[in-house]
């Protein structure tokens, strides 16, 4: 069975850098064999499922909505990049849930309060944890992790997404 990172990051991201790594993290999933999993969402998570379809990856969105009418009119999400969009009308927290379950690992650049709500729960759940280096509260986490004292799964930092996946891939195909 093919294996499945989740992409995760801001959803509101304009910041040219945190784009062109999203698209290089995207491209690096695909390039590996992995199924990619995002959100469903637009911006980061979006332009790295972009670039991992457009290398022939395949890319499945975990949506927050009911259904596809509330995923595009309700929640103003994509559809275009996924060969399969799950709809689990459990709101964005919920729907964190369910995506960082479903994958073997998580990738995280820059994001905001949400991004962290996921990483918590890749933490929690020892999902392995890669973040790119680049402005964004993902790259916080791992100080509050040793703030914390918990225990909790690896986390893997570095600036380049080909290095990132690397040492990511290490950790799931073990």
């Amino acid at each position: 069975m093919r294996k499945a990172i989740a992409v995760i990051g801001s959803a509101s991201e304009t910041n040219n850098q945190a784009i062109n790594l999203a698209r290089e993290v995207g491209i690096e999933i695909a390039k590996r064999g992995y199924t990619l999993i995002t959100g469903a969402c637009p911006y980061l998570p979006y332009e790295a499922a972009k670039a991992a379809k457009q290398e022939g990856g395949f890319v499945i969105g975990i949506s927050p909505a009911s259904n596809y009418d509330e995923h595009i009119n309700g929640y103003g999400f994509p559809d275009d990049v996924f060969d399969f969009i799950v709809y689990t009308g459990f709101g964005l927290k919920g729907r964190n849930v369910i995506m960082i379950r479903s994958a073997d690992a998580v990738v995280a650049i820059s994001g905001r309060i949400g991004t962290l709500n996921e990483l918590t729960i890749a933490y929690d759940e020892l999902k392995p944890i890669g973040i790119l280096d680049v402005e964004g509260l993902a790259i916080e986490f791992p100080e509050l992790v040793k703030k914390s004292k918990k225990k909790g799964s690896r986390i893997i930092v570095e600036k380049s997404p080909e290095k990132l996946l690397m040492n990511l891939s290490k950790l799931i195909e073990q």
